[in-house]
Formats: C-alpha cells, sequence, structure tokens
C-alpha cells in the first residue's frame, strides 16, 4: 500500500475534534510514507488534511473538477493538482490512483465517494480495501446500517466485509495494509457465496 484516497468533508463540522482528527490522518499518512490522494480542494476537512500531510513532508495529490477550480476551492499548493471535467472523472482517477479508501467525516459527497467506490468492489472492479473512520459515533448509524442491509439480505456478507470500520487510524491503516480480497469469480457465484 502506498496510497491512500481520504474523502471526508468541504466542511470543518461542528466540533474540534474533527479537524484534529483531519491532521492526525495527515500527519501518520506523511510518518508512514503514504501519498494521499484526494478530492484537491483546500476547504474543510480536505484542505486540513492535505495541509497536514504537506507539514510533515509527505506527498499529496489533489484531483478536483474545473468547475470548483473555477469556485477557487482548489488547493494550489499541493504535490499535484490535476485537473479534470467532472466530478464522475475525478472519483475514477483517485480511483486510479489509490491503493486504499477512507472515510472521515463528511457529507452527501463523501457517502457519495464512499459508497461507490465500495459499489465498484461489490462488483469485483477492484478489490482495494475501503474503511470507514468513525469518530465519536459520527458513522455509528450507517454501520448499524449496514449491518441491517446484511442481516435482512440486501446486502451479501461477503459485500459487507467489505467495509471495515476503525475508531483508531493507526489500526485502520494496519488493517487496509493487511487487506487480502475475497475472491469473487463472477456475479452468478455470490448467491452461492456466505
Amino acid at each position: 500500500m502506498q496510497s491512500v484516497c481520504i474523502y471526508c468533508g468541504s466542511s470543518a463540522g461542528d466540533r474540534p475534534g474533527y479537524v484534529e482528527l483531519a491532521r492526525d490522518v495527515g500527519r501518520l499518512l506523511a510518518a508512514r510514507g503514504l501519498r494521499l490522494v484526494y478530492g484537491g480542494g483546500r476547504v474543510g476537512l480536505m484542505g486540513v488534511v492535505a495541509d497536514a500531510v504537506l507539514a510533515a513532508g509527505g506527498e499529496a495529490i489533489g484531483v478536483i473538477p474545473q468547475r470548483l477550480v473555477d469556485a477557487e476551492v482548489a488547493h494550489l499548493g499541493l504535490t499535484r493538482l490535476e485537473v479534470v471535467e467532472s466530478m464522475h472523472a475525478r472519483k475514477a482517477r483517485m480511483a486510479e490512483l489509490a491503493d486504499a479508501f477512507i472515510a472521515l467525516p463528511g457529507g452527501f459527497g463523501t457517502l457519495d465517494e464512499l459508497f461507490e467506490i465500495l459499489t465498484w468492489a461489490q462488483l469485483g472492479l477492484h478489490g482495494k480495501p475501503c474503511g470507514l473512520l468513525d469518530v465519536d459515533g459520527y458513522y455509528a448509524p450507517l454501520v448499524a446500517w449496514a449491518d441491517l442491509a446484511a442481516a435482512r439480505g440486501f446486502v451479501r456478507p461477503v459485500h459487507r466485509r467489505l467495509l471495515m470500520v476503525g475508531t483508531d487510524i493507526d489500526r485502520l491503516l494496519d488493517a487496509l495494509a493487511a487487506h487480502q480480497p475475497e475472491p469473487v469469480s463472477k456475479w452468478a457465484d455470490l448467491a452461492r457465496e456466505a
């Protein structure tokens, strides 16, 4: 694992702990020699993570649509900033550049990115690990829903296991690095998998 895509809020949230978490994540990525891949913004938790990576001597690659560059939210001090045409292109490029994915607290966009990358894993389009960093129970209702969806038969157990959940970034990064994808040979075989 050489690069980690971080999905997180373009806002800082209502608690100082979210900002401190983002700083800790950025510092730890740099300390572990892991390249940050993210949405390229300078605002909110996105900007905090990138700034922390850069301040600690790490590498930060941003991928941002032209529309957000025009809105002046692009982080211009990154190791590399790639400007793409659309949000769809942004998500595809971040997925291409990253070896693993982690969602920090965020809103609709964060969940959109997380669920798209999980869906791609479910369909066998990639075997990269996906994590959710749950701070102060922020994602507890989402994790409970994922468990309920699996219990009610809407998400197969093999797919529920695609989302690793942790409350400690060190341990979550260790779990992502140790990840071995479960083989799924074709969609029809999923009905037989537990």
